[in-house]
């Protein structure tokens, strides 16, 4: 009996001790980029696939996309653990180069001349280490482009039955017009434990020269979900505003778009659950709009951008809701706004297209 109970409480100890090791390793791997990092700015495609005439300029029509592409795991039959469903990871490798490159192929056939992406995986264990960038670069030709990441993982060891690892991913943007410069802003995250499983939360933002002297201010964003604290969801507007404000008050021309991780229309469903709540317009600074307000029927905004991956899509049954979507100066004029319905084919997400002026200045 004393053996027994001997071994048992060995077996223990040695649980302890590897619970803390791993404690002190996640506090210790956990680190945060620097506020107002300037971001490399490359460029996709050979020379011969740019517009060297491109330039940006009043009264003439520019089209923008967003869309949040899953990183490459989230096929229809893909459920993921953290809203309740099954999956960790992407089915396999060939299965993402599948994915992002359909992605790819199919946001460059929409020939927009901007373009936001979200999660979006350099090396990742649940995307199997696939550099999705490089994978997207070979379809999005004759753009400029920068890369913010907003996550870089520890080796997280939950699910259990498939951890999900270490990952970095990012936002991407890219642009038809030369970029002026790109900066990387950190945005007020968690310090509780959470702060672990959530992302280095951030915005990207892009300035592109326009004609008249100004810029064309691009914000890529992906916001805190409403799993975070009111504390950090106010305080993340509170400092993406400030600066829009900013941009907006130089005379520049202001286009945020992106995933808010809030339901951008006017209104949530009757059966929305605890996480779908509307973005709070009110909190809007004077001079900007939700742009979804602009758009030109019911039909083109019917079609949700986002399903819930709590379990495998069933269209007519899946819960969805509208997370994604642009915010614009009153000298930014929509033209189109279309949610696309691509039958959340390559994500869980699907893209938002906006047509759009530039407001000449007097």
């Amino acid at each position: 009996m004393k053996k027994i109970v001997k071994g048992i409480g060995i077996f223990l100890a040695v649980i302890v001790v590897a619970l803390l090791a791993y404690a002190g390793y996640l506090l210790l791997g956990f680190h945060r980029l620097p506020d107002n990092l300037a971001l490399e700015i490359g460029k996709s495609g050979e020379p011969d696939s740019f517009d060297k005439g491109f330039e940006v300029e009043a009264d003439t029509t520019y089209r923008i996309v967003t869309y949040n592409i899953g990183f490459g795991a989230y096929l229809p039959e893909f459920s993921f653990f953290m809203d309740g469903g099954k999956s960790s990871w992407a089915k396999d490798e060939e299965s993402v180069l599948a994915t992002v490159s359909a992605s790819g192929e199919a946001v460059s056939a929409i020939e927009p001349d901007f373009i936001f992406l979200q999660e979006v995986d350099r090396d990742g264990t649940r995307s199997y280490h696939v550099d999705e960038l490089e994978v997207l670069n070979r379809f999005i030709e004759g753009y400029e482009y920068h890369f913010a990441q907003n996550y870089d993982s520890p080796y997280l060891f939950f699910p259990p039955w498939e951890p999900h690892g270490t990952n970095v991913a990012g936002l991407v943007t890219y642009s038809k017009g030369p970029m002026k410069e790109a900066v990387r802003r950190s945005l007020p995250i968690s310090e509780s434990i959470t702060k672990f499983m959530d992302l280095d939360r951030c915005y990207s933002i892009s300035r592109i020269p326009t004609a008249d002297g100004s810029f064309l201010c691009l914000y890529n964003v992906h916001l805190a979900a409403y799993g975070s604290s009111a504390e950090v969801r106010e305080g993340q507007l509170a400092m993406l505003y400030a600066d829009m404000t900013a941009d907006y008050e130089k005379g520049n021309y202001v286009i945020c778009g992106g995933d808010f991780n809030h339901n951008v229309k006017s209104q949530s469903p009757e059966n929305a659950p605890e996480w779908a709540h509307t973005f709070p317009r009110e909190t809007l600074p004077d001079g900007f709009d939700m742009a979804i307000n602009y758009a030109l029927s019911e039909e083109d905004v019917a079609h949700d951008s986002c399903r819930s991956a709590q379990e495998p899509y069933q269209e007519g049954r899946t819960f969805t809701i509208t997370l994604d979507g642009f915010i614009v100066s009153d000298n930014v004029k929509v033209m189109s706004y279309e949610h696309y319905d691509w039958g959340y084919g390559y994500s869980d997400h699907d893209p938002v297209v906006m047509e759009f002026e530039l407001v000449r200045q007097e």
